[in-house]
């Protein structure tokens, strides 16, 4: 399991429609809710299904300041 947070960025491998490939982390779990940075759609995916699109995570901006 790739330990991932709420506020976390992730980066997936392909884009959305909008074009955008960055989607932040809005609720952890056996799913996921991502937003798109893009466009702001939320989408729940799966998280077998998340890391295996996964190509990088962008630390939450809280985790930058310590």
């Amino acid at each position: 399991m790739i330990p991932l947070k709420v506020g976390d960025i992730v980066r997936l491998r392909k884009p959305h429609p909008c074009g955008s490939t960055d989607w932040k982390v809005m609720r952890t779990g056996m799913d996921f809710r991502i937003l798109c940075l893009g466009c702001q759609h939320q989408a729940w995916i799966p998280r077998i299904k998340l890391e295996r699109n996964l190509k990088e995570i962008i630390p939450s901006v809280a985790e930058n300041r310590e």
